[in-house]
C-alpha cells in the first residue's frame, strides 16, 4: 500500500483511509473490531473518526464510533501502528446533544470536544484533528449557491487556531485539518497560521466521487496544490450509489434505503441516477464492476492525498480495498470525462 506525507507534515499515510461513521449504527462493536483488524492486516494504517459519528446523528449512538475505535486500540495495543484522524463537530442547532448544543471552535469547546475524544479513543493523542464543518456561514452538505442572508455569528479563524496551537502545544493533538471547506477557507487558515505563527491546516476533508468533482472546479485543487493542503476525499462510491447496486434493485439494502432520505437527498437527484446507469454501463463494458470504476478514479487522482473509504462487511471492505490495483487506462479516463461533461457534478 503506497503512503504519502500529510501537508507539510512528517504524518505518513496510506493512500486509503479507513473511515468508521458506520460503527455504532450499522455495525455493532464486534463488528468494527474486525474491519479495523483487516484495514491493518491490508497495509492500512490510517483511521478516520468524528466526535459526531456514527451517521446519521442521533442522541442515542453519540460518540460509538470513537468509543468502538478506543475499545479496539486498549484491546490490541496497536496505538503505535495508526494515523488517528477526528473531527470536531461546528455549530448545528439540530445537535443539541453534542456539547450541549453550543459547538463552535473557540477554546473552551474545542478544549471540551478534544478531552471527551481523547476519553472515548482510550488515547493520550490524536494524530489529526479536524474541524467537521465551518463555523461561518458556507454552504456545504448539499447546498451549492452562497446566501449571504444566512450570515450567522462566527468563530474567527485566528481565535480558533490559537486555540488549536495550545491544544498541539499541550500535546493533545500532533496536527490539525478542516473538512467540508472552500477555497476562501483554506487561504484564510493558511494565512492566519503564517501570519501569526499559528498551527497550520495539512487537510481537507471534501466531498470528491464521480458525481461530484467540484474539488476538480472551484480552484480548490490549485490552491491545496499550491498551499500544501492535502486533499481527503470522503464520500468515493456516493453512499453507496456508484457501486450500481440501487441502480440495479431500487430497494437494495443500504444506507439510501435504511435512513430517511433527508440525509443524503443529493444522492438521490435524477441526474445522480443517470450519470449510475451511465458509468456503471461504461465499468462493465471494460470488464469492472461499478465499484472499481469508481474507487480507481479516486485512488488515481493526483491531488487526492488519501481516499476515505466505508464498508459494512468485511467483503465490502477487501473488495474496496482490492480496487486499488485497478489501473483506468487512459481511453477509459476520457470517456469518464465525457459522460461528467454532459451532466457535471449531480451528486455535489
Amino acid at each position: 500500500m503506497d503512503k504519502v506525507k500529510l501537508g507539510r507534515t512528517d504524518l505518513e499515510v496510506t493512500k486509503i483511509c479507513l473511515g468508521t461513521m458506520t460503527f455504532g449504527q450499522q455495525n455493532t462493536e464486534a463488528e468494527a473490531h474486525s474491519q479495523l483488524d483487516l484495514a491493518l492486516e491490508r497495509g492500512i494504517n490510517f483511521i478516520d473518526t468524528a466526535e459526531m459519528y456514527p451517521v446519521p446523528p442521533r442522541a442515542e449512538t453519540q460518540g460509538s464510533t470513537e468509543r468502538f475505535i478506543g475499545s479496539w486500540l486498549k484491546k490490541t495495543g496497536r496505538r503505535a501502528d495508526v494515523v488517528l484522524a477526528t473531527k470536531a463537530a461546528g455549530p448545528n442547532p439540530g445537535l443539541g446533544w453534542v456539547r450541549s448544543g453550543r459547538q463552535n471552535f473557540d477554546e473552551k469547546n474545542l478544549r471540551a470536544a478534544v478531552d471527551a475524544s481523547l476519553k472515548r479513543l482510550q488515547t493520550d493523542y490524536i494524530d489529526l484533528y479536524q474541524l467537521h464543518w465551518p463555523s461561518r456561514n458556507v454552504p456545504i452538505f448539499g447546498a451549492s449557491v452562497f446566501q449571504p442572508e444566512k450570515e450567522r455569528p462566527s468563530v474567527a479563524v485566528e481565535e480558533t487556531l490559537a486555540a488549536l496551537g495550545k491544544l498541539v502545544d499541550e500535546g493533545k493533538i500532533r496536527h490539525i485539518g478542516v473538512s467540508n471547506e472552500s477555497s476562501w477557507g483554506v487561504m484564510e487558515f493558511t494565512r492566519q497560521s503564517e501570519m501569526k505563527g499559528l498551527p497550520r491546516i495539512a487537510t481537507i476533508q471534501n466531498l470528491y466521487n464521480l458525481s461530484a468533482r467540484h474539488f476538480e472546479t472551484s480552484l480548490l485543487d490549485e490552491t491545496c496544490y499550491r498551499e500544501e493542503v492535502s486533499l481527503l476525499a470522503y464520500s468515493p462510491l456516493a453512499f453507496g450509489q456508484l457501486t450500481a447496486k440501487y441502480h440495479d434493485d431500487r430497494n437494495a439494502h443500504g444506507r439510501l434505503t435504511i435512513f430517511p432520505p433527508t440525509w443524503s437527498p443529493r444522492y438521490l437527484r435524477p441526474g445522480v441516477w443517470k450519470v449510475v446507469a451511465q458509468y456503471a454501463q461504461l465499468a462493465r463494458a471494460n470488464g469492472l464492476t461499478p465499484t472499481q470504476l469508481a474507487l480507481a478514479w479516486c485512488y488515481s487522482r493526483w491531488f487526492v492525498g488519501s481516499t476515505i473509504i466505508g464498508a459494512t462487511t468485511l467483503d465490502q471492505l477487501n473488495a474496496n480495498i482490492d480496487a486499488y490495483t485497478v489501473k483506468l487506462k487512459p481511453e477509459l479516463v476520457d470517456a469518464i470525462n465525457a459522460i461528467h461533461a454532459e451532466t457535471p457534478n449531480p451528486g455535489q
